[in-house]
């Protein structure tokens, strides 16, 4: 059975512009270049890079709190941000409470602290049924038909039910609903969260770093609730983390981002395994103690280290060539001249050279030599991506062009 595309965001980009002192000239950060990403129904896309690379940002245009510099989101194939394409744009977003939901990073901040549980995670359900009232009167003349998949709820009754049952499916008692955000700790105030964002019965979820402000055993409890809230409710999550293991438990597909771009996406084993982008690579070998099986190792990864020791790794308004070729010890004089495109690739990981091969090849302007071309294979690349095959590999680097 062919898979559903549920969003698609294509060629994404968000500038946001730096402040200035009066009579100043403004600068323009860009946080977010040229983001092309398919997500299925039913599938987590794990969003991985450093703080600041944009992921974030990307998760919020996603879910629709952000509108796009350049670029477009199509929902199940509906235009998020086009106000002409809808007859009635505001009944349009309203509906969207339904379908698309958040959690966001810091349970502390992200519940209001002067409404009561029960209250807090009704809202979502309360401007999802004004929607579904509005689409009663033909306001939307059956643009959402097949769109939203919850049930419309109406009555205090049957909403105070619909919050109690939701609280006793995320782990709570049903009398936390009567009780404040400062009663409960970090754990508990994330399946609050958790029971807010789920209780429409949405189809696509933006999950923007649920976890990282827990401690390690509650990290493990929010985890595997989500997972078993996604096989129950067959729901789509956006898993944004700069936590590599938590996306690899979670994700079935992933992106990896630096500086705004996506340098690296595929299926979640088959990038843990064997990573082809270097940016890829430095974040695996910088996890002390990550599990490797399976993947080569990297005797070189301390030239990582050395590469972005000193180095000006501030995001500039405008760049020509690759934004990693100054960290990157792979870069040759292309790299600092043209940037490369997000491209499909067959190419296995360059492996691990004797001292002064690679050096040399750089300094005459020339990329090291792939594996390939010096008969080396890795045992992921000898098997292929036949095990990881139904979700493509896209690189942006030169060192991986399509055959």
């Amino acid at each position: 059975m062919a898979e559903q595309l549920l969003v698609a965001l294509k060629g994404i980009g968000r500038f946001f512009q730096e402040g200035a002192f009066p009579g100043g000239v403004r600068g323009r950060v860009q946080a977010v270049r040229s983001v092309d990403l398919d997500i299925m129904a039913g599938r987590t896309v794990g969003i991985v890079g450093e703080s600041g690379c944009g992921k974030s940002t990307l998760g919020r245009i996603a879910v629709g709190l952000l509108e796009p510099s350049v670029g477009e989101v199509l929902v199940m194939g509906r235009s998020l941000y086009d106000r002409k394409a809808h007859a009635d744009y505001a009944a349009f977003r309203r509906g969207l409470a339904g379908m698309i939901q958040m959690i966001f990073q810091d349970p502390y901040l992200s519940l209001n602290p002067r409404m009561s549980i029960g209250r807090s995670v009704a809202e979502p359900l309360v401007c999802s049924h004004a929607a579904l009232k509005n689409r009663e009167k033909g306001r939307e003349s059956g643009h959402w038909i097949g769109l939203s998949r919850h049930n419309g709820v109406s009555g205090r009754a049957a909403v105070q039910e619909r919050v109690a049952r939701m609280l006793e499916h995320v782990g709570l008692e049903t009398t936390a609903a009567k009780r404040y955000p400062h009663e409960f700790s970090g754990g508990q105030r994330q399946r609050i969260a958790i029971a807010r964002a789920l209780i429409t019965s949405p189809a696509f979820v933006v999950c923007d770093e649920p976890t990282s402000s827990l401690d390690a055993s509650v990290q493990s409890q929010v985890l595997n609730l989500l997972r078993d809230m996604q096989q129950e409710l067959n729901l789509t999550y956006m898993f944004i983390s700069h936590d590599l293991a938590v996306v690899r438990h979670m994700s079935d597909h992933v992106a990896v981002m630096h500086q705004g771009l996506l340098v690296e996406l595929g299926d979640a084993e088959a990038v843990f395994r064997s990573p082809y982008h270097p940016y890829t690579r430095m974040l695996l070998e910088s996890v002390p103690g990550m599990e490797r099986s399976g993947r080569c190792e990297a005797p070189e990864a301390h030239m990582f280290a050395e590469q972005r020791r000193g180095a000006d790794i501030a995001r500039p308004s405008r760049q020509e060539g690759c934004p990693f070729a100054v960290q990157c010890p792979h870069a040759a004089a292309l790299c600092r001249q043209a940037a490369p495109t997000l491209a499909p690739t067959g190419a296995p990981l360059p492996v691990p050279r004797e001292e002064g091969d690679g050096a040399g090849a750089a300094q005459e302007g020339k990329h090291p030599e792939k594996p390939s071309e010096r008969g080396i294979q890795s045992e992921h690349t000898a098997a292929g991506d036949s095990e990881f095959s139904f979700f493509p590999r896209l690189v942006r680097c030169f060192l991986y062009k399509e055959a």
